[in-house]
């Protein structure tokens, strides 16, 4: 029988000094049992005089050091317009473009999702814009994770003008398909 130990996440500061550990810094944990899950205590180099009496464990670690996020230099109306502009494309792979930027657009929380009807085509999500009340069809292409990250990929190469080669996601060594007059 597997049993799920709770153990509480790093603290930050020493149990001892109650200094706050820094990004980059050794410290020492400790572990405690306390029934069904471990009490933790961290301590800084300088706290530590070995294992507390009564641990169950102990280890040794870093402090992790955030990454800072890179900026985008996309802005929300450059999505905006990217969006609107592929209304009335027909090419799968310009459909998929727009859904993964209706996706961004609403976790930007500019774009709201109101609903989906089902059509010959697929099902057909109703959005709007909440700034100025106008109303959009996306099509769902039902894209898989991996397909949606390579759409995205591909988005953000267009979007920060390192354009390749566009290949289709969805089947990467197939041509992409002849847009439809």
């Amino acid at each position: 029988m597997l049993h799920q130990w709770q153990v509480e996440s790093a603290s930050g500061r020493c149990a001892i000094t109650g200094r706050v550990l820094e990004p980059g810094e050794w410290f020492f944990t400790a572990l405690f049992e306390e029934g069904e899950s471990f009490r933790r205590a961290d301590y800084c180099q300088e706290g530590w005089s070995g294992p507390p009496e009564g641990c169950f464990c102990h280890f040794k670690t870093r402090v992790p050091i955030r990454e800072q996020r890179k900026k985008t230099f996309v802005d929300s109306e450059m999505l905006i317009g990217f969006f609107t502009r592929l209304a009335d494309e027909t090419e799968l792979l310009r459909r998929q473009f727009r859904f993964v930027l209706a996706l961004i657009l609403m976790r930007k929380r500019v774009l709201r999702y109101d609903g989906s009807t089902t059509t010959p085509d697929g099902d057909v999500w109703k959005m709007t814009f909440p700034r100025d009340g106008s109303t959009h069809e996306v099509i769902n292409p039902r894209l898989t994770e991996d397909q949606i990250e390579g759409v995205s990929r591909q988005l953000s190469a267009v979007l920060h003008g390192d354009m390749g080669q566009w290949t289709d996601p969805v089947e990467p060594n197939l041509p992409l398909p002849e847009a439809e007059n």
